[in-house]
């Protein structure tokens, strides 16, 4: 049970890093481009149009009145998280200098048991991600095909 909650120390980390071969190879303007990208890909072309027209159904009945002009603050609230997220990464990647993700700093501050937990939710949030995307550019490719048939 004790091995459950132990740490691995920064020291042996930054040795893991110095001789794994794996360096860090992305600049800002790379992480930033990066980021754009995961949000275009589901979040813009998915849920925008929607979100600030609403939805309705055939018969024309709303099932959902849309957000509009509120949905640039939103916009804006979410571009501050963002930003106090990013710097939450940048602390920590100041702090364990060794290339890895949030998998890494767990395993460094909390232990291999939430590591271990934090791992596999990274693996779960880039799979629901990646379902969003296609399911978004699936639901475009149908309406594009529709006046063809």
């Amino acid at each position: 049970m004790k091995g459950l909650f132990s740490r691995k120390p920064i020291a042996a980390l930054v040795a893991e890093s110095e001789t794994s071969g794996l360096k860090r190879s992305l600049s800002a303007g790379d992480l930033v481009m990066l980021a754009i990208g995961a949000v275009i890909g589901a979040g813009i072309f998915g849920s925008i149009g929607s979100a600030a027209a609403g939805q309705t159904d055939a018969a024309g009945h709303v099932i959902r009145y849309g957000a509009g002009p509120a949905l640039v603050l939103s916009f804006l609230l979410l571009g501050c998280v963002c930003a106090l997220a990013g710097l939450c990464y940048a602390e920590l990647a100041s702090m364990i200098p060794q290339a890895g993700s949030a998998y890494a700093y767990t395993y460094a501050t909390l232990g291999e048991l939430v590591a271990w937990i934090i791992g596999w939710d990274l693996i779960l949030e880039y799979a629901v991600g990646n379902v969003a995307v296609a399911i978004s550019w699936g639901d475009y490719f149908k309406s594009l095909t529709e006046g063809f048939f």
